[in-house]
């Protein structure tokens, strides 16, 4: 990007009149030391030119580093700015004729895709089921039938005000490029587990006072509700550890209505 500064320009016409001074300087120090290997001047007087020499020195290397943080020069107060890393442009608030100064904005926020960070929201309702370590599936529609591996690095402590959710993030490397900025995504996580897990239809698990429970059929058609423990679910199965046995009869109509009625019981 080339950018015209009165600024800079006036840097340019400093920085000749420095480089000016310096060689002038630099010629009376070696003056001076000539004359002093001959007795006609003091040593003050020849530390004096030296002392000359090193300010006219810093102030010009002052006014280089000044000129190089704003790009390369063109000439004419022009000045093409350089990108600092390699990536590509993932934004961009500049257009041509616009005007910039140091408090706007960047100009473009440029980014490395080769690895890539997902930002997924977590709910209370599946808090339980989400870690630090998960091994995380990506998906994608522009890419059907594929999937990219992760995992989560870190899960937010703090829940997130507007989406009222925790934020997990997702580091997964994509040396293909195909996974882009803003693209979104559909996440599955895989956790194995060391024993078999009974599994009931997610809607017959209810969410009270902070616990789960579910309602059970019992050999007589008497109804009893049981605390259970999830461990995971997955396209509308839920996993339990504990709180009921395999082939045992699971309510999913009307079990919130009988649910009430044994507890108000």
């Amino acid at each position: 990007m080339d950018i015209r500064s009165t600024e800079l320009s006036a840097l340019e016409s400093d920085l000749i009149t420095q480089e000016t001074e310096l060689k002038i300087v630099q010629r009376e120090w070696k003056t001076a030391q000539s004359m002093y290997q001959d007795g006609l001047l003091s040593e003050r007087e020849l530390l004096e030119a030296e002392g000359q020499v090193k300010q006219a020195e810093a102030v010009l290397a002052k006014t280089k580093a000044d000129i190089s943080v704003s790009g390369v020069s063109k000439g004419r107060g022009t000045f093409s700015v350089i990108a600092p890393m390699d990536g590509y442009i993932i934004t961009k608030s500049v257009s041509a004729g616009s005007t910039v100064s140091a408090e706007n904005e960047p100009a473009f926020t440029i980014a490395g895709l080769e690895s890539v960070w997902i930002i997924a929201n977590v709910y209370a309702s599946n808090l339980s089921f989400v870690r630090e370590g998960m091994d995380a599936f990506v998906s994608a529609l522009s890419y059907p039938g594929e999937q990219f591996p992760g995992k989560i690095s870190s899960l937010s402590q703090v829940f997130d005000p507007e989406d009222k959710a925790l934020k997990a993030r997702i580091v997964m490397d994509n040396p293909q490029l195909k996974l882009k900025p803003e693209m979104s995504v559909v996440i599955r996580l895989k956790e194995e587990y060391p024993s078999k897990k009974v599994a009931v239809p997610s809607e017959a698990v209810i969410f009270d006072n902070d616990t789960y429970f579910i309602v059970v059929a019992g050999s007589d058609d008497d109804f009893s509700f049981r605390r259970v423990t999830p461990v995971g679910h997955h396209a509308g199965t839920t996993f339990l550890a504990n709180g009921i046995q395999a082939r045992e009869r699971v309510v999913v109509k009307n079990q919130l209505l009988i649910y009430s009625e044994l507890k108000g019981k």
